[in-house]
């Protein structure tokens, strides 16, 4: 699924030097290598401030209690995510609120936010908290328009977005505040655990700084409870040599979902997904990613609806293969969050998603012929087991 030592070998040498440098330094917490990781983070983010933290996690639980949600809000976001994104609304103490994707984007659909903040009981709704899926902006002139409608915060779940744009403007620009990880599985990723929070604010900048080292302004000095969550100085020098080469690669990844894309459909297994929850996949093809012209997709998953999604699977698996789901079961029916009361059947199309999408591999260095064969064995398994 992934081969992290194709990316590493070219710039090795640029990594030992630059985790040679803070070990010189003797300065591992918080030091100059995380102000200038930071600096040049949120120059690449075209935002005003970095913040770094030790995780995208924590990254999303600083961006919102530094905008203020907490107790008494409530969060609108997707059910088709990561966990973290549900979880971190929990730990500001906040209410999550879910609504439907898009199921031709998979990103939180605005048609269904604006459904949502149409009920009298969404008025503790302060802000909403759209993903961008896959590496793909979420439709933030939609979710503009519904913010300034009803007077909203936005929080941008940017975790596996690093180089993402919407209309031209990067992600990390695009709200209040914005989430990013760099678990090293992204494509702008540390050698562990890293994350960031990137916003224009001068107030959620200084507040955020203050909730990740125990709410301390002043050393020794705590103003309110926060949190031990600070970036490494080697995590942060890692990070500087890789946002260096982070254009070519996320190009790269463009270049190889295109190949897919060609190679599908030269197979004759690229099928028109409809994007009706009501209507049954496609008993032989797959429905390719879809890219909005407004966005500039990052590619950090390729991902297929195919049918006998777990079959195909383990028919790759055996192949030697590698595949993933990204995610095989929705938020709301997690069994951590039976509480908020949701059901199977309350957001078809993320249940929907969730039995059919599969991730092909796709990171810098992944040859033509390993595409091909990957490809291949799709179309052999169709061929030789229909339904």
């Amino acid at each position: 699924m992934l081969d992290f030592s194709r990316s590493y070998a070219a710039i090795r040498p640029q990594v030992l030097e630059a985790i040679a440098a803070v070990c010189d330094t003797q300065q591992f917490i918080l030091g100059p290598a995380v102000q200038e990781f930071e600096a040049a983070a949120a120059r690449s983010c075209a935002a005003a401030h970095g913040i770094g933290c030790a995780s995208g996690t924590d990254a999303l639980w600083l961006a919102m209690a530094a905008a203020g949600i907490g107790e008494g809000h409530a969060v609108i976001t997707t059910p088709f995510s990561f966990f973290a994104t549900v979880s971190a609304i929990l730990r500001c103490g906040a209410n999550p609120i879910l609504a439907d994707i898009d199921p031709v984007t998979f990103n939180l659909s605005p048609l269904a936010v604006a459904q949502v903040l149409e009920d009298p009981s969404s008025e503790y709704v302060r802000a909403l908290l759209p993903v961008h899926l896959y590496g793909q902006c979420a439709d933030l002139d939609a979710f503009d328009a519904i913010k300034q409608q009803y007077n909203l915060m936005l929080i941008e779940d940017a975790a596996q977005a690093f180089g993402a744009q919407w209309n031209g403007r990067p992600a990390g620009s695009l709200g209040e505040a914005a989430a990013f990880s760099f678990y090293p599985t992204k494509n702008l990723s540390a050698f562990g655990d890293a994350g960031l929070v990137t916003t224009s604010s001068a107030a959620i900048d200084e507040r955020a700084r203050s909730l990740r080292a125990h709410g301390m302004r002043r050393r020794y000095y705590h103003d309110e409870i926060g949190w031990n969550s600070r970036l490494d100085s080697i995590q942060a020098a890692v990070l500087q040599v890789k946002l260096q080469h982070l254009p070519l690669w996320n190009d790269e990844r463009r270049t190889l979902a295109a190949r897919y894309d060609a190679l599908f459909r030269e197979a004759g297994l690229a099928v028109l997904d409809t994007g009706d929850s009501a209507d049954p996949a496609p008993l032989q093809g797959v429905v390719l990613p879809y890219t909005d012209p407004r966005a500039r997709h990052v590619y950090h998953q390729y991902v297929l609806r195919v049918p006998r999604r777990d079959q195909l699977r383990e028919y790759l698996s055996a192949r030697r293969i590698g595949s993933e789901i990204y995610y095989p079961l929705p938020l709301h029916l997690q069994a951590s969050l039976r509480h908020l009361g949701y059901k199977t059947g309350d957001f078809p199309h993320s249940e929907r998603a969730a039995a059919e999408v599969l991730a092909l591999p796709i990171f810098p260095g992944l040859r033509e012929d390993e595409q091909q064969t990957v490809v291949e064995a799709i179309r052999s398994f169709y061929t030789q087991q229909p339904a």
